[in-house]
């Protein structure tokens, strides 16, 4: 988890008094308001922006695009990106901390650690429709676009696919992976918010038992990138690429979703769903848990945990 940066601890926003009787105690501890509180605030304020900023775009914006398009799924990530770290700004002035212990630091954006997170996603995907097709389980087909149109979609999934993972990353693993470690411990946070991270999937059409449990290992291993680099840009590269991998390059489903505009008219086949992922896509297969694990010790050997931050490793 971020620490923060080091000097005098910020004053809390409320601070109990010993006075002061029992509905107190339930809303205050010394530092201030309760976790549980301050994230049900977090959640209650971001699901109502959220709400109200995609009436503006979709409905008096009439921006009518296919649920499937790269359009709509920039714009759609793109709004909910947007309230979760408009909320966390507001949270931040009220605890009285820098936002950027939320896990997206402005000085790290974009920079070395997004770059090895994107080389990390296109590596793990490859890897995974590698195997897949070793074993007979899948076929690039034939060019579905040609031309400029292979450029042209191919920028516009990939923006599409970073406003994923940044908003992806922030609501899983950022104000709340903080507001809840600082309750409970990083790991039993990590583990509750992974969780709910595949409940969240488990919902997609055409989602499976073994993908709703690779999703909820890749909420584990992204938090085990969070503690190692301290911060989710990494992630959310590697979220972004991975997804693109299998939208656009691959052009195979991604958690269950057909996306439009992918390159080739790919097929999984010929064995088993849990091999080749079936309707959910290359991360349905059982090999997702070894490229998965394999990503793992690589962020295990790229960012050594550091001796001086206790529980890193």
């Amino acid at each position: 988890m971020p620490t923060e940066p080091a000097g005098p601890s910020p004053t809390p926003a409320f601070q109990p008094s010993p006075r002061e009787g029992l509905p107190t105690k339930i809303f205050l501890i010394e530092e201030g308001l309760r976790e549980g509180w301050r994230l049900l605030i977090y959640a209650a304020l971001w699901l109502t922006l959220e709400f109200v900023g995609k009436i503006l775009v979709f409905q008096i914006g009439a921006l009518d695009f296919n649920r499937l398009s790269p359009q709509f799924v920039s714009l759609s990530d793109f709004v909910e990106f947007c309230s979760a770290y408009a909320v966390a700004l507001l949270m931040a002035r009220l605890e009285r901390r820098p936002v950027g212990v939320y896990g997206l630091p402005m000085h790290g954006a974009f920079g070395k650690s997004f770059s090895i997170g994107i080389l990390m996603g296109i590596g793990e995907v490859s890897l995974l429709v590698g195997l897949i097709a070793a074993f007979g389980g899948y076929s690039f087909g034939t060019l579905a676009i040609h031309g400029p149109g292979v450029f042209g979609w191919g920028i516009l999934w990939l923006i599409a696919f970073v406003f994923v993972g940044l908003s992806e990353e922030f609501l899983f693993r950022g104000y709340a992976q903080y507001t809840l470690a600082s309750g409970i411990g990083f790991w039993p946070a990590a583990l509750t918010l992974s969780l709910a991270f595949g409940a969240v999937h488990w919902a997609n059409p055409g989602e499976g038992i073994t993908g709703v449990l690779d999703v909820v290992l890749t909420g584990v291993v992204f938090a085990f990138v969070l503690r190692r680099t301290g911060n989710l840009w990494l992630a959310v590269g590697w979220h972004a690429s991975f997804d693109f991998g299998e939208t656009f390059l691959f052009s195979v489903p991604d958690s269950g979703y057909v996306f439009d505009h992918h390159l080739s008219n790919a097929t999984l086949h010929g064995s088993p769903a849990w091999l080749t992922g079936g309707t959910v896509g290359p991360e349905g297969s059982v090999f997702s848990f070894l490229t998965m694990g394999l990503g793992a010790l690589v962020i295990h050997f790229l960012f050594p945990a550091k001796k001086d931050s206790p529980g890193q490793s």
